[in-house]
């Protein structure tokens, strides 16, 4: 049962916690980046989303989209989470689940990288994603970017809670400690992952907000920013009740708790600085 309780590991073993950029953006106004979790536990890696992948490098038309040419990412194959879990003294094989935030091109890119991996996301992301699409959600993914027909784990997040957030599912067939949260809005099904790191929880939000300004409340949110996460929100409404979510668990200052999310370079630099 997952409460709102302090932080308590003496059960859990630790883990480490490698924060990767999977995927330099450079849209108008505001450079952004994909930030990945990749989780060291005592069976398997782990990855939090998985951003571009080394087949988008090589057909970014097909498998990326038309979007590329607004968020023009850098398409770097040092940057694929293939290459950086190779780098860090690991195969790739190693990494045997991939936890997602929504199915967005630049969180799924990778996925045909570890096609061996489990993939778990919520119920609603896949309905709204690989099942049962709208017209709108039809236009949003990039199918060919699962066509190597990855192995979808469904969750249906409900009944806990977790620090505010109303429906919450510990992972625990992956691993104690890593819990994946219902945080529609962005899309269908969106979702936010918390990982239990031993000396703090990890709450990477994913798209729920682009930049830090909407925590803290007084830096600046780059107008293009804002734009972007209207235009592409499937719920508006809900993105701004998330973004009130967010700002007063942000504003409590849990000293074991840190705020991380997608795309800003910012927070990215703060979890490596601060692991």
């Amino acid at each position: 049962m997952l409460t709102d309780a302090p932080l308590d590991t003496k059960d859990t073993p630790p883990v480490k916690v490698h924060h990767l950029n999977c995927g330099t953006m450079r849209p108008p106004g505001a450079p952004l980046v994909c930030h990945v979790l990749l989780i060291e536990t005592p069976g398997s890696l782990v990855l939090v989303d998985s951003g571009y992948g080394l087949d988008d490098i090589a057909d970014p038309k097909r498998r990326v989209g038309p979007a590329r040419h607004f968020v023009r990412p850098v398409f770097d194959a040092e940057e694929t989470a293939a290459r950086q879990v190779e780098k860090l003294g690991f195969r790739r094989e190693d990494v045997r689940h991939i936890v997602l935030t929504h199915f967005d091109a630049d969180h799924i890119g990778g996925l045909s990288d570890f096609p061996w991996a489990e993939v778990h996301l919520t119920a609603d992301e896949a309905l709204g994603a690989v099942h049962a699409p709208s017209w709108r959600e039809r236009i949003r993914y990039q199918s060919p970017q699962w066509e190597h027909r990855p192995k979808l784990v469904e969750h249906r997040p409900d009944g806990d809670q977790w620090r505010g957030f109303a429906a919450a599912r510990e992972l625990d067939a992956i691993a104690p400690g890593i819990v994946l949260l219902a945080l529609p809005g962005h899309t269908r099904g969106h979702a936010a992952v918390a990982v239990d790191a031993g000396h703090r929880w990890l709450l990477h939000a994913g798209d729920s907000f682009y930049h830090h300004g909407t925590l803290d409340g007084h830096s600046r949110v780059p107008g293009s920013l804002r734009g972007m996460e209207a235009l592409i929100a499937y719920d508006g409404k809900k993105v701004r009740a998330n973004h009130d979510l967010l700002a007063d668990l942000y504003r409590r200052s849990d000293p074991d708790l840190l705020i991380v999310n997608a795309h800003d370079p910012a927070l990215l630099e703060k979890a490596r600085a601060t692991a």
